[in-house]
C-alpha cells in the first residue's frame, strides 16, 4: 500500500520491497472550475484559458548544484524537460509536454528514473512543477484543487504519494518545488517537499542551483 506523504516527510525507497530499476515520477493536478453567470452557459463560453504545468527535473551534484547547464536553450545538460526530454546518461527522461492535463486521476506529466543506474555523480534528483504563461494569464496554484506527486516502481507498485489540497498561501505562487529522490547510505530516500514560488519559469529557480 502507498504511504500518503505529509510536507517535509522522507520514506525509504527500498530495494527489497521495490523495483528500483525503473521508478516513474508521476505528477497530476485539476483545476478549480469557475462559476460562471448564466450567459456564459447558455453560450458555452469558456474565458480560461487551459492551465499548462510542466514537469522539470534537476540533476543535482554533492553540492546541490547543477553543474551542466547544457545550451544556451538549456539543452543537453542535467535539467530534464520538454525541450530536453532525455538527460545523456540515459538514465531520467520525461513524457512529454502535456498542454491540457487537469484529469485530477491520472498522471498528466511523467518523469522516468532508471534510479540504479543514474551515474554516481548526482546525489539527488529535484522536481519541479511551473505552470507555463501563468504570469500573463493570472493562472496560480490557489486555483489548482488538487495536484499530486507520487513514485511509482518498475513493477507499476505505487510506493508514495505527496497530495497538495486547496491553500490560500499558494495565491500568486506559479511554481512548486514538488519533491525529491536523493541519496543517503547506498539507498535512496524520497521526499516530499511542496514549496511554492512566484515564478512561472523554473529558469528563475535554476539560478539558485547554479555554482558561483
Amino acid at each position: 500500500m502507498a504511504i500518503n506523504l505529509t510536507k517535509g516527510q522522507t520514506i525509504d525507497l527500498r530495494k527489497d520491497t521495490n523495483d528500483l530499476d525503473q521508478i516513474t515520477i508521476g505528477l497530476g493536478w485539476k483545476v478549480r472550475e469557475k462559476k460562471k453567470g448564466f450567459l456564459g452557459s447558455l453560450i458555452g463560453r469558456k474565458d480560461d484559458a487551459e492551465f499548462d504545468l510542466d514537469a522539470i527535473a534537476f540533476l543535482l551534484d554533492e553540492n546541490g548544484k547543477v553543474k551542466n547547464i547544457g545550451d544556451d536553450k538549456l539543452r543537453g545538460g542535467d535539467i530534464v524537460f520538454f525541450n530536453s526530454l532525455k538527460h545523456s546518461s540515459g538514465t531520467v527522461s520525461h513524457s512529454g509536454d502535456n498542454i491540457v492535463g487537469g484529469s485530477g486521476t491520472q498522471d498528466d506529466e511523467q518523469i522516468v528514473v532508471k534510479l540504479n543506474s543514474v551515474p554516481a555523480q548526482y546525489h539527488s534528483i529535484l522536481f519541479l512543477v511551473c505552470i507555463y504563461g501563468g504570469t500573463s494569464r493570472k493562472q496560480h496554484f490557489g486555483q489548482v484543487e488538487s495536484a499530486y506527486m507520487r513514485a511509482v516502481d518498475g513493477k507499476g507498485k505505487e510506493i508514495a504519494r505527496y497530495s497538495l489540497g486547496s491553500d490560500l498561501t499558494y495565491d500568486g505562487k506559479c511554481s512548486m518545488v514538488f519533491g525529491e529522490v536523493y541519496r543517503r547510505d547506498g539507498g535512496w530516500k524520497f521526499r516530499a517537499i511542496g514549496d511554492p514560488h512566484p515564478y512561472d519559469s523554473f529558469v528563475h529557480l535554476l539560478k539558485s542551483y547554479i555554482p558561483k
